[in-house]
């Protein structure tokens, strides 16, 4: 059973106008919080949930992205590497290809789990080949909270990746882990 798609053109659209976008101006609403590696990290507090948005600009000088699009899809390849999954499945309910993400966490804090979808599109974008991952909460009752573990039940989370013109790429990613939480578009 094929799923259904759960992002409208636009958003994939918007997400690619962002990647043109300069890097938040010093002194604006954006802060920087870290540069490293070729990575520039900044957030925006978010007055109304207390808490921050994120947005990375950076580059990987050796990996292609289409590489970081296929490690970025790949659940089974993200249980091997990152020893912070306690679990991670991906099943389809009612249509839509849904992940299941449980979240380690070191004592003494609660773990976290996410629902989500996302999904990837392979766009061309003047001319230019652009790898663009969307992802947000849904709320199912087929995945309900488990006890003694916090829900992150709305996040949004946008990557797009395209050539650096030479073996790497280059990156825009924005995330916000709690808007209001929806259900399945």
């Amino acid at each position: 059973m094929e799923a259904q798609r759960g992002f409208s053109e636009e958003q994939f659209q918007a997400a690619c106008r962002e990647l043109s976008q300069p890097a938040p101006a010093a002194g604006g609403a954006w802060q920087l919080l870290v540069e490293t590696m070729g990575i520039s990290i900044y957030r925006l507090y978010d007055e109304q949930s207390g808490l921050y948005e994120y947005k990375i600009f950076g580059g990987l000088a050796d990996c292609p992205p289409e590489l970081l699009a296929d490690v970025y899809m790949d659940l089974d390849y993200r249980k091997q590497w990152d020893q912070y999954v306690k679990e991670l499945s991906e099943k389809i309910y009612d249509g839509k290809r849904i992940i299941y993400w449980e979240v380690k966490y070191p004592f003494p804090l609660s773990n976290r789990d996410y629902v989500y979808i996302r999904e990837r599109r392979d766009m061309e974008v003047d001319g230019q080949k652009v790898w663009v991952m969307l992802a947000k909460s849904v709320s199912l009752p087929q995945c309900p909270e488990k006890s003694g573990i916090i829900r992150v039940n709305s996040y949004v989370q946008s990557l797009v990746l395209e050539s650096d013109g030479k073996t790497g790429s280059k990156e825009w990613s924005t995330c916000f882990p709690q808007r209001p939480a929806e259900g399945l578009p």
